[in-house]
């Protein structure tokens, strides 16, 4: 994760502004993969949504990542989704703004109420909100000494 996060700094005319500590969550989907590791970053950049899509699947590419070749809820060696870009809204096969899911998921509303904790998802309420209020399966926060 230390080397994702490093990763999107350097990403074309985007900077890295801040990052979530790492929470462990069980799996969505199938029970009988190893738990996730998860966290938001908070990047400013110049790149279009999906240009940044592009971006981001290329650096999962990096880590591994064959999308064509894993089940939709398997194991992964990285994830990276973009779940707000601004006030934007965005609908196509490829991208959807805000992500649909991010505000019924504690995986999704711990890490971003460390950045964002007053940041509104439209049409659903501000994060902090809806983290406490959130009914998914609880995550944990991972000890991890290179995270600090």
């Amino acid at each position: 994760m230390q080397r994702a996060f490093a990763e999107l700094d350097v990403l074309p005319r985007t900077r890295l502004l801040a990052r979530s500590h790492l929470y462990m969550s069980r799996p969505l989907g199938p029970q009988d993969q190893p738990d996730y590791l998860n966290a938001v970053a908070m990047l400013s950049t110049e790149l279009t949504p999906l240009e940044l899509l592009q971006a981001l699947r290329g650096l999962e590419e990096d880590h591994g990542r064959r999308r064509n070749q894993e089940s939709r809820w398997g194991a992964r060696s990285l994830d990276l989704d973009i779940l707000i870009y601004g006030d934007m809204r965005l609908v196509t096969s490829e991208l959807t703004l805000p992500h649909p899911q991010m505000h019924v998921r504690s995986f999704v509303l711990y890490p971003l109420a460390e950045l964002a904790p007053n940041l509104m998802i439209p049409g659903h309420g501000r994060v902090l909100d809806l983290r406490d209020r959130c009914h998914t399966p609880v995550i944990e926060p991972y000890e991890d000494a290179a995270n600090e």
